[in-house]
């Protein structure tokens, strides 16, 4: 695998094999990895002729009181883990490359709509910093299919719907979440948990299977909602948002509604320092 820190180093490998004909799949992510992007990377491999990773630890997506600064980063690691994986070219820019006039002067893409919900409703600019730079990675790296976790659910819906509504010639494959034995979504952010909180932590994981079990007896959206952030905070977690969602549109159910079709729900809680997510599909 071959690392390169600049765009120029970047567009030469991606000029050479356009020029070759080749397919580009591409896993974008900020590093810390664990099995669940090395999924992203394996799944580009199986579609694609080239493999492009990205390690970006992205300042625009993090809000002025979370973990940019403490945020893990172990590139000589994640780069024995990509090579492992079969990734052929890993773009490890830093801040300045990306930002060459500063962080405030960068122009913004944003998905309003979309992102105005769930996460973005309690982490303000949070989806305009992903969009941002994932439509600034797209233009660079210029892949076929983009690889992202459905951990994320409604970052990978907002970066579908930029795609669809800018036009470009780009897949988005959403990739199912990895998950630990115990049912806990693999998370960059898990390492933040002790070892108490540990054994909590995949209590997030079953209440969302109940909830989906509740709806799917008929019970109504805000029982089922109500029912679990009791579960979650009687167990140590801080509820943050416990959503029943259209899963295209993303937009919440109406409190009454029994029964929802095309529906996902999506979970926010904070344990300890660590704010994990997840979401099931009805």
């Amino acid at each position: 695998m071959k690392t390169v820190n600049s765009i120029q180093a970047l567009r030469a490998c991606i000029a050479d094999w356009r020029k070759a004909g080749l397919s580009i799949g591409f896993a974008p992510t900020m590093g810390n990895l664990h099995a669940g992007h090395l999924q992203l990377v394996a799944a580009a491999r199986s579609e694609c002729d080239r493999v492009v990773s990205s390690i970006f630890v992205n300042p625009l997506q993090f809000g002025p009181n979370e973990d940019f600064d403490s945020y893990p980063r172990t590139l000589t690691d994640d780069q024995a883990q990509l090579t492992a994986a079969g990734c052929d070219l890993l773009f490890a820019p830093p801040v300045e490359e990306m930002f060459p006039e500063g962080r405030e002067a960068v122009s913004s893409v944003s998905v309003p709509k979309l992102a105005a919900l769930h996460c973005g409703a309690v982490r303000e600019g949070h989806f305009d910093g992903v969009t941002t730079v994932v439509a600034k990675l797209f233009n660079l790296v210029q892949p076929d299919t983009a690889f992202f976790g459905k951990k994320d659910y409604q970052q990978w819906r907002v970066i579908s719907q930029m795609v669809v509504d800018l036009c470009w010639p780009v897949k988005v494959v959403g990739v199912e979440t990895h998950r630990e034995v115990n049912g806990l979504a693999m998370s960059s952010r898990n390492q933040y948990l002790t070892a108490t909180q540990m054994a909590v932590a995949p209590t997030l994981r079953q209440v969302l299977l109940d909830a989906r079990a509740d709806l799917l007896a008929g019970q109504t959206v805000d029982a089922v909602a109500n029912q679990a952030t009791s579960k979650l905070a009687e167990v140590g977690f801080e509820p943050v948002y416990f959503n029943v969602s259209n899963c295209n549109s993303l937009e919440i159910f109406d409190s009454q509604v029994t029964m929802p079709k095309n529906a996902v729900i999506l979970a926010a809680a904070r344990l300890g320092a660590a704010r994990l997510i997840d979401n099931i599909e009805v």
